[in-house]
């Protein structure tokens, strides 16, 4: 799509630093050159006024990636783009049946009203919850790496979503600041929603998290 668009050597595109690398490697991959922006930190998809502070005269497109099944606030960064003649691109997720939607916001609505000391995550308009991701914030206590292992001890399957943000990799390593991607790489941690998990799996989450919640600062 880049590359259709005329987008090449000397253009600059804007993408999220907090995500898989593919993106920033298709704009390698058409000669341009990958600018990271910071991300909001409900949606983790791209800031749109993060955006705008990342353009330059170069700037020729920007790419939102929808994040974990909650899309980025399209109006907000078309507006953007409307406003700087830029190009701008969606990468979705892989949609999956509704039935199956359902039965994931069915568990995501029971482990929002039971966890207890970790930031659960906001609904949001049209949230599929393609993962079910909180904030284990550190505080100076156990950190989100501590956290995961204790709750897999307890016998729970869980991820940490973003292990490294792009922009800390080699071959896209920039001088940048990205608090909220930096803050959310750090913090973030994926627990099952899959419809497939029965009410003592939930039960079981619940439980394993709630076991360590009061080693956490109570307020977020």
């Amino acid at each position: 799509m880049l590359r259709s668009a005329g987008v090449g050597v000397g253009d600059e595109v804007v993408v999220p630093a907090f995500g898989n690398v593919e993106v920033a490697e298709a704009v390698a991959l058409v000669g341009a050159s990958p600018v990271f922006a910071d991300i909001d930190p409900d949606t983790y998809c791209l800031d749109a006024s993060a955006v705008e502070t990342a353009l330059t005269s170069r700037t020729a497109a920007l790419v939102a990636v929808h994040r974990f099944g909650r899309p980025a606030d399209m109006g907000a960064l078309h507006e953007v783009g409307r406003r700087h003649g830029l190009l701008v691109l969606e990468q979705g997720e892989s949609e999956a049946p509704y039935d199956e939607i359902a039965q994931r916001r069915q568990r995501a609505a029971y482990l929002d009203g039971k966890l207890r000391g970790v930031r659960t995550p906001g609904w949001g308009d049209g949230h599929t919850y393609q993962q079910y991701v909180v904030r284990v914030p550190g505080n100076g206590r156990p950190d989100r790496d501590a956290f995961v292992r204790a709750v897999r001890g307890r016998g729970v399957e869980c991820r940490v979503p973003v292990k490294t943000p792009v922009h800390r990799m080699p071959g896209f390593r920039r001088c940048v600041s990205l608090p909220e991607t930096e803050r959310a790489a750090d913090e973030t941690l994926a627990l099952p929603v899959d419809a497939s998990l029965t009410k003592r799996d939930m039960q079981r989450i619940v439980s394993a998290c709630n076991a360590l919640g009061g080693l956490l600062q109570p307020a977020f």
